[in-house]
């Protein structure tokens, strides 16, 4: 089965950085596009990131743009988010998703983690 693991999550306050790290198994994702999305309490999932198979192409929500920074390392089968100068407004559960296309929505992933909590304080 595939499997998709978040971790780094946590409590930060604002201005400050966290480092998500996505685990997969069941799956080598070096073939496949790596999303991170994330949900705030009573809203909709919302995409943040996305980087192709091949990590050369990469994209970002306008509201975190200049700010986070995804990556990847596929001999490790990894996808990371760097998140730099934190806003309250990032508080979510942030999900890792992988799929066959490059895209920003969410329809488009086949398969997501469990999500991690990031909070961050004003």
């Amino acid at each position: 089965q595939v499997q998709l693991v978040e971790s780094g999550g946590g409590l930060v306050q604002a201005g400050g950085s966290l480092s998500l790290s996505c685990a997969a198994s069941g799956r080598t994702i070096s073939r496949y596009a790596m999303g991170w999305f994330r949900q705030a309490p009573g809203k909709e999932r919302e995409f943040v990131a996305v980087i192709s198979s091949t990590g050369y192409s990469t994209g970002y929500a306008t509201s975190v743009k200049g700010r986070f920074t995804i990556s990847r390392d596929n001999a490790k089968n990894t996808v990371r988010l760097q998140m730099n100068s934190l806003k309250p407004e990032d508080t979510a559960v942030y999900y890792c998703a992988t799929g066959s296309m490059y895209s920003s929505r969410a329809y488009e992933y086949d398969y997501w983690g469990q999500g991690t909590q990031v909070t961050v304080s004003s």
